[in-house]
């Protein structure tokens, strides 16, 4: 009997996954159905010149009222907006030294870009899968240019403070006279467990930035909201950095319509995570955080990453339905895990029935 490797079964996801007609989280939209659907929302018949005009003016106007701030700015990626706003707050300390999370996604999944392109220097909060206290801030000596939070805090598991934990921290850091930056890649899906408007969360940083191609189902693009002045500050660094792109719209275009069609529903997802999430623990399965602070958290199984990645590949070639992405390894041995994301999509599935699919990964 022939031996499936993990690149035959990486294969054999991305085929299966290209044949399906159903999906539990975002659809993929096919080239021609993302163009239609741009032309068709589209609410502005200018184009933006390197950034000025249009969509992208409006979507910025659009963003600072709902966060509550002077100014925003719009970005082609959130990794240039947190690098540009991070440069700014270091050169007007002269202190290289900004506060991060061991887990957050400046340190996971940039390539080191802080200290390798603007020769930052990191001061690490906490390594734990969970929000940072403000004991571990007081216990970094000296002088900071910026503290960030990541919320969620994808890497931990989507895990959020309480709003009395954050409203502490901040002003920890308000006391301490040093800005605090919001990374808010996510804080669109954070308000309900949060019990306050994004405004009210965002009053308590001096900046945030905040994505539109996850949940919102945008192209692609971020946003930072600030002061007037560091906002000026930030679309030099953009122009310096090479995202000061010279037309933007179909990103704003695409950003403007996941404002008026997906943000007024995150209570929704959050309560159809909240359910499904428990559903899933009655069929064998553990999550993270128990309940999920947002529509998104993790999934554990008890069963071997191999095994159960096999089984959703098998179900998905049967099927046609994909449920979920890649299953990793957990620390505990013979356990499993994925991230499960509630979307739109996802909405169209009854709890049951996500509770009977992924049932039959451990059956199988």
């Amino acid at each position: 009997m022939a031996t499936t490797t993990s690149d035959d079964l990486r294969g054999r996801r991305k085929a299966a996954a290209d044949n399906c007609d159903r999906w539990l989280s975002n659809r993929r939209l096919t080239v021609p159905e993302r163009l239609r659907r741009l032309a068709d929302v589209a609410g502005d018949d200018r184009t933006d010149v390197y950034g000025g005009g249009g969509e992208v003016e409006t979507l910025e106007l659009e963003v600072a009222e709902l966060l509550g701030k002077p100014a925003a700015v719009f970005l082609p990626t959130g990794i240039l907006a947190q690098q540009a706003v991070l440069r700014v707050y270091a050169d007007r300390a002269g202190t290289s030294r900004v506060a991060v999370h061991g887990l957050s996604h400046l340190l996971m999944h940039e390539l080191n870009a802080l200290e390798e392109v603007h020769h930052l220097r990191i001061e690490r909060l906490t390594s734990e899968p969970r929000q940072p206290r403000p004991d571990e801030l007081s216990a970094v000596p000296g002088k900071l240019a910026a503290v960030t939070l990541e919320l969620p805090l994808r890497d931990a598991g989507f895990v959020l403070p309480t709003w009395d934990e954050l409203v502490v921290f901040a002003e920890s850091c308000a006391e301490r006279g040093v800005p605090l930056h919001l990374d808010g890649a996510r804080l669109w899906e954070s308000t309900p467990y949060l019990g306050h408007s994004l405004a009210e969360i965002a009053a308590l940083a001096s900046t945030v930035y905040v994505s539109f191609y996850k949940v919102l189902g945008g192209v692609s693009g971020a946003a930072l909201a600030g002061p007037d002045d560091v906002i000026a500050e930030v679309r030099r660094w953009q122009r310096r950095l090479g995202g000061n792109l010279y037309s933007l719209f179909p990103y704003a275009v695409s950003a403007r319509d996941g404002l008026r069609t997906v943000l007024p529903t995150m209570d929704d997802l959050y309560q159809r995570a909240v359910e499904t999430a428990k559903a899933l623990q009655s069929g064998g399965f553990r999550v993270f955080p128990d309940p999920p602070h947002t529509n998104s958290f993790r999934l554990y199984a008890p069963r071997a990453a191999d095994a159960i990645e096999l089984s959703a590949v098998e179900r998905m070639e049967v099927t046609r339905e994909s449920i979920c992405g890649p299953w990793q390894p957990a620390d505990v041995p013979g356990w499993s895990w994925v991230e499960m994301v509630v979307t739109p999509t996802t909405l169209e599935w009854q709890v049951d029935e996500v509770a009977k699919a992924f049932g039959e990964l451990l059956a199988r």
